[in-house]
Protein backbone atom coordinates (compact mmCIF):
# COMPACT_ATOMS: atom_id res chain seq x y z
CA UNK A 1 0.00 0.00 0.00
CA UNK A 2 1.06 3.59 -0.62
CA UNK A 3 0.54 6.69 1.50
CA UNK A 4 -1.95 9.42 0.56
CA UNK A 5 -3.11 12.65 2.12
CA UNK A 6 -6.66 13.98 1.66
CA UNK A 7 -7.43 17.66 2.19
CA UNK A 8 -11.00 18.57 3.12
CA UNK A 9 -11.35 22.36 3.51
CA UNK A 10 -14.33 23.75 5.41
CA UNK A 11 -16.30 20.55 5.01
CA UNK A 12 -18.25 20.83 8.25
CA UNK A 13 -20.21 23.66 9.81
CA UNK A 14 -19.62 22.43 13.35
CA UNK A 15 -17.48 20.02 15.28
CA UNK A 16 -20.61 17.94 15.95
CA UNK A 17 -21.01 17.52 12.17
CA UNK A 18 -17.34 16.58 11.93
CA UNK A 19 -17.65 13.99 14.72
CA UNK A 20 -20.58 12.33 12.93
CA UNK A 21 -18.67 12.32 9.65
CA UNK A 22 -15.58 10.77 11.24
CA UNK A 23 -17.67 8.00 12.80
CA UNK A 24 -19.31 7.35 9.41
CA UNK A 25 -15.90 7.37 7.68
CA UNK A 26 -14.43 4.84 10.10
CA UNK A 27 -17.41 2.52 9.68
CA UNK A 28 -17.27 2.69 5.87
CA UNK A 29 -13.49 2.14 5.80
CA UNK A 30 -13.71 -0.88 8.10
CA UNK A 31 -16.80 -2.47 6.58
CA UNK A 32 -16.59 -1.72 2.86
CA UNK A 33 -12.87 -1.29 2.14
CA UNK A 34 -10.91 -3.43 4.63
CA UNK A 35 -8.44 -4.66 1.98
CA UNK A 36 -8.21 -1.44 -0.05
CA UNK A 37 -7.33 1.25 2.48
CA UNK A 38 -6.43 2.05 6.05
CA UNK A 39 -7.30 5.39 7.60
CA UNK A 40 -4.32 6.21 9.80
CA UNK A 41 -5.05 9.64 11.28
CA UNK A 42 -6.68 13.00 10.70
CA UNK A 43 -5.68 16.52 11.64
CA UNK A 44 -8.57 18.91 12.33
CA UNK A 45 -8.26 22.34 10.70
CA UNK A 46 -9.84 25.51 12.10
CA UNK A 47 -11.40 27.14 9.05
CA UNK A 48 -13.12 30.49 8.47
CA UNK A 49 -16.48 31.24 10.06
CA UNK A 50 -16.20 28.44 12.61
CA UNK A 51 -16.08 25.66 10.06
CA UNK A 52 -13.87 22.62 10.43
CA UNK A 53 -11.70 20.96 7.81
CA UNK A 54 -9.39 17.97 7.94
CA UNK A 55 -6.16 16.63 6.50
CA UNK A 56 -6.40 12.84 6.61
CA UNK A 57 -3.60 10.33 6.15
CA UNK A 58 -4.32 6.97 4.55
CA UNK A 59 -2.57 3.90 3.21
CA UNK A 60 -4.34 2.59 0.12
CA UNK A 61 -3.88 0.35 -2.89
CA UNK A 62 -4.58 3.25 -5.28
CA UNK A 63 -5.86 6.82 -5.52
CA UNK A 64 -9.12 5.35 -6.82
CA UNK A 65 -9.60 3.50 -3.52
CA UNK A 66 -9.18 6.84 -1.75
CA UNK A 67 -11.84 8.41 -4.02
CA UNK A 68 -14.31 5.55 -3.43
CA UNK A 69 -14.14 5.85 0.36
CA UNK A 70 -15.44 9.46 0.67
CA UNK A 71 -18.05 8.83 -2.02
CA UNK A 72 -19.53 6.03 0.10
CA UNK A 73 -19.07 7.88 3.40
CA UNK A 74 -20.53 11.17 2.07
CA UNK A 75 -17.34 13.16 2.75
CA UNK A 76 -15.98 16.13 0.79
CA UNK A 77 -12.62 15.89 -1.00
CA UNK A 78 -10.68 18.92 -2.16
CA UNK A 79 -7.38 17.30 -2.97
CA UNK A 80 -5.65 13.90 -2.87
CA UNK A 81 -1.86 13.84 -2.78
CA UNK A 82 0.60 10.95 -2.79
CA UNK A 83 2.87 10.96 0.27
CA UNK A 84 6.52 10.46 -0.67
CA UNK A 85 7.79 9.96 2.87
CA UNK A 86 7.76 11.19 6.46
CA UNK A 87 9.93 13.84 8.06
CA UNK A 88 9.71 13.88 11.84
CA UNK A 89 11.07 16.80 13.86
CA UNK A 90 13.62 15.89 16.48
CA UNK A 91 11.48 17.49 19.20
CA UNK A 92 8.55 15.13 18.51
CA UNK A 93 8.16 13.14 21.75
CA UNK A 94 7.14 10.06 19.74
CA UNK A 95 10.30 10.16 17.64
CA UNK A 96 13.64 8.93 18.91
CA UNK A 97 15.56 8.96 15.61
CA UNK A 98 15.35 12.61 14.49
CA UNK A 99 14.84 13.54 10.85
CA UNK A 100 14.38 10.63 8.46
CA UNK A 101 14.12 10.85 4.70
CA UNK A 102 12.91 8.00 2.52
CA UNK A 103 15.80 6.52 0.55
CA UNK A 104 14.44 7.70 -2.82
CA UNK A 105 14.28 11.28 -1.47
CA UNK A 106 17.59 11.22 0.42
CA UNK A 107 19.43 9.66 -2.53
CA UNK A 108 17.84 11.03 -5.72
CA UNK A 109 20.54 9.40 -7.87
CA UNK A 110 18.68 6.14 -7.30
CA UNK A 111 15.00 7.09 -7.48
CA UNK A 112 12.40 4.50 -6.60
CA UNK A 113 8.99 4.95 -8.15
CA UNK A 114 5.93 3.60 -6.49
CA UNK A 115 3.43 1.96 -8.78
CA UNK A 116 0.62 4.31 -7.72
CA UNK A 117 2.37 7.63 -7.35
CA UNK A 118 0.80 10.97 -8.23
CA UNK A 119 1.88 10.81 -11.89
CA UNK A 120 -0.16 7.65 -12.38
CA UNK A 121 -3.44 9.50 -11.86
Amino acid sequence: MNGYGVLRRGGWHSYADLAAALERAAHVADEQFPDDLRWLRSYVLNEDRGQAGTFCVYEAISPEAIRRHPAHARLPVDEIVAIAGTLIAGHDPHNTDGWRLPEHVANPAQPQRRSNDAEAW
